[in-house]
């Protein structure tokens, strides 16, 4: 059984860490079959959602498998320019988790622990469906083993820098009321509902057109940090490849004829 399964169902590619056995912990093959899965959501523009998730009902993911660092880690063993490469270039260790160009909506179902390296995984959606029983936290804080999948980046962003800065510090874990609290957790759902909730939320997301949606996460995402002059000129060139188009177009006229709108995408 491969240790990524993946589905579609409709426009939705559902991306599956599948060793519940390992807590779905990532080694090398694993973060492999994540990078490939990514990729294809970010170039197939048949898909318009995805939802990441893990198997079982224990670990959303429990972060890297800490047997196989070799596996994973380019800075194990490795020489100096290796080293140099990834930090100007590399992927990341759990797949795709160092790229900033997925302008598609990521969701999260969050099914169970989501530790170290799978809390940076969580950070990677847009919007994170919680179960109740789930828990969270930098756990490789006690292992000596820093976040190198965006988890310094976009934790503070998501939760702010104070609250980041406790969790990444401290290790502690949140339950998923905390989550919610802090704003890492956009809901949180009775256990086992994760994914059929994303597959809602996912539904609701492809009944919308497309281009403008992603234009704005773009935008959003780029924009984050930079002086507001710099933002507004982001948000503009992306809007920019939007305002005018065919679809623009369609939709301001079914707005008008007050009719529903026949989008490209």
């Amino acid at each position: 059984m491969s240790k990524v399964v993946t589905s579609i169902v409709e426009r939705t590619l559902v991306i599956t860490i599948n060793r519940p056995d390992k807590r779905n912990c990532v080694d090398g093959e694993t973060a492999r079959l994540l990078h490939d899965a990514w990729i294809r959501f970010r170039d197939d523009d048949a898909l318009w959602v995805a939802i990441l998730t893990g198997a079982g009902d224990q670990a959303f993911s429990a972060g890297a498998d800490l047997s196989d660092l070799s596996g994973l880690s380019v800075a194990i063993g490795t020489t100096q320019e290796a080293r140099d490469a990834f930090v100007d270039n590399g992927t990341g260790f759990l797949g795709y988790t160092r790229q900033t160009d997925i302008y598609k909506p990521i969701l999260c179902a969050v099914n169970g622990f989501a530790l170290a390296g799978g809390l940076e995984l969580m950070c990677m959606g847009d919007i994170r469906v919680v179960e109740e029983h789930a828990e969270m936290g930098v756990a490789c804080r006690r292992w000596d083993v820093p976040l190198v999948d965006g988890g310094t980046q976009r934790l503070p962003r998501i939760v702010g820098m104070g609250r980041a800065m406790e969790l990444i510090l401290t290790g502690r874990f949140i339950d998923a009321t905390e989550a919610k609290a802090i704003g890492l957790a956009n809901e949180i759902v009775s256990k086992g509902a994760a994914l059929s909730r994303a597959h809602e939320i996912a539904k609701t997301l492809c009944a919308l057109p497309q281009s403008a949606m992603r234009a704005d996460k773009k935008a959003a995402m780029l924009g984050w940090g930079a002086p507001l002059a710099e933002g507004l000129r982001i948000e503009a060139a992306a809007g920019m490849t939007v305002l005018g188009g065919a679809d623009m177009v369609e939709g301001a006229r079914a707005f008008l004829e007050k009719r529903p709108a026949k989008f490209s995408r």
